[in-house]
């Protein structure tokens, strides 16, 4: 079940967090994976880990996406599955963010994904192959915490759905899905804890963790891994009758 074998798969921001936990995670399930980043000396060590290929990529950059589709089918022939995963959070208001915070937001995750499609899309015609986008739950629902990241996220999901009728309609056979992560516990989701106790006008992260913890039906928080496996699921030939879709993996949040 849910293998990749002999699969050739891209992953953006894939350095670390939940991107280098679904790298690994998909080098165990077969496939010869690239991991595209700017953290060079991370992504380097986890290419390294798991005889990947890392090459560096800034997914704002048209031309940095073209050298890494270049290098990934140089290397390997061919791709398979592209997996938009880098993004960044910010945590500020509509009233707080400056205009350069919000263009950062859109250069990296919505730009980002657009750019990565466009780059992708040529190799995977020919393989039949799939995109999954990494969206969020903070897509699907309000975020009091950080409106702008959800409206970029909001795009996200809809460019997904949108993407994946375009390419029915074109008979490309490429599948596109997206998953919505709820709070996991990474780098990223360690920065949402220090928001919300700003917010509260403490700095108790415990306070705000355990507050969190509260909207988690399941009883605790998600891990890289708990998203790594929904991913390699949508890029196997398991989810081969899924396109268009948003896999919600969040404990129960979404589910209040």
């Amino acid at each position: 079940m849910n293998r990749l074998d002999g699969k050739v798969a891209f992953l953006s921001g894939a350095a670390r967090g939940i991107g280098g936990a679904t790298a690994r995670l998909m080098a165990s399930a077969g496939a010869k994976v690239v991991i595209g980043d700017v953290l060079d000396e991370q992504g380097r060590k986890t290419a390294k880990e798991i005889d990947a290929l890392y090459v560096h990529l800034d997914v704002t950059s048209e031309a940095s996406w073209a050298e890494a589709m270049e290098a990934t089918v140089e290397k390997h022939g061919k791709l398979d599955v592209l997996v938009n995963n880098a993004g960044i959070f910010n945590g500020k208001g509509v009233e707080d963010a400056s205009m350069d915070d919000w263009h950062r937001l859109v250069a990296v995750n919505l730009t980002g994904v657009v750019l990565g499609t466009r780059a992708a899309l040529p190799h995977l015609k020919k393989t039949k192959g799939n995109i999954v986008n990494l969206a969020s739950i903070a897509g699907l629902v309000g975020s009091q915490l950080d409106p702008l990241y959800s409206l970029t996220k909001g795009g996200v999901t809809l460019f997904t759905k949108s993407t994946a009728l375009e390419f029915g309609r074109k008979g490309y056979g490429v599948r596109v899905n997206s998953i919505h992560p709820g709070l996991i516990e990474t780098d990223m989701g360690e920065k949402t804890f220090v928001m919300r106790a700003q917010q509260q006008g403490t700095n108790d992260t415990e306070k705000a963790r355990l507050a969190t913890l509260a909207l988690h039906p399941i009883g605790r928080l998600g891990v890289a891994d708990d998203i790594a496996k929904g991913i390699v699921f949508l890029a196997s030939d398991d989810a081969s009758f899924m396109t268009g879709a948003g896999l919600v993996v969040d404990g129960g949040w979404t589910a209040h």
